[in-house]
């Protein structure tokens, strides 16, 4: 236990018990979903895309661990909006022992979803990269963090339809200029996010992938 942690202890962002933000008990409560199709969100094989919803520019699947709720939705939350780090190291914890335990059908090269430079300095940070290079560096993943960039600041997109969330993202997304060669090498890659709503941001990235030549993109998210 480090200094830091006996002066300021860890508690759970749920129930306050000392130890961890995300304590074992509360994450136990939290529900674990079904694999489903990340376009009509039915039940599907390992999450795979649907034959009769698949695109030519889109998703081939999708991983999403647990239901957004709960001490998990607190965590994100808390990573996101008041600057916990330390929170992303047990939210990339728990995934890992996830996808060691379990049957995650793809392997290949994590990325994630880029965040506006503007927002990235204010924040210090960009949640998904922070915990996606932890996620691949456990289970033996190539990590490109800067493949995409986002080119425009957008709305917030809570307040949104779907409609509008999708019109939102139209074209905020591009790759990095100094991967352009190297995207050609890329069969197959993992795109990382924190939640998944309805999907427009993972879709609308997956489609200038797949664009530039990946043949295979995967969705995964903590939470949906």
């Amino acid at each position: 236990m480090s200094l830091l942690d006996l002066i300021f202890p860890k508690t759970c962002l749920s129930c306050g018990k000392e130890g961890k933000y995300i304590c074992e008990n509360c994450l136990g409560k939290a529900r674990i979903l079904k694999p489903a199709c990340p376009y009509c969100e039915k039940p599907s094989i390992d999450g795979f895309t649907h034959t009769k919803c698949g695109k030519k520019y889109g998703l081939d699947g999708l991983t999403s661990f647990w239901k957004y709720e709960g001490v998990l939705k607190k965590a994100i939350w808390a990573l996101k909006f008041k600057y916990a780090t330390q929170v992303g190291g047990e939210l990339a914890s728990i995934l890992v022992r996830e996808l060691v335990t379990g049957s995650h059908p793809v392997n290949g090269t994590l990325v994630p979803i880029p965040i506006y430079w503007q927002r990235e300095n204010v924040r210090g940070f960009n949640q998904s990269e922070e915990i996606g290079k932890l996620i691949a560096k456990e289970m033996g993943w190539k990590f490109i963090p800067d493949l995409l960039i986002k080119n425009k600041s957008t709305k917030s997109q809570v307040e949104l339809t779907v409609e509008g969330r999708k019109q939102n993202l139209r074209g905020v997304f591009c790759i990095d200029p100094y991967h352009k060669s190297a995207i050609l090498n890329l069969k197959s890659v993992i795109l990382f996010d924190d939640v998944f709503t309805t999907g427009s941001t993972l879709k609308e990235a997956a489609k200038v992938l797949k664009r530039a030549g990946v043949e295979k993109v995967w969705g995964m998210t903590i939470a949906r």
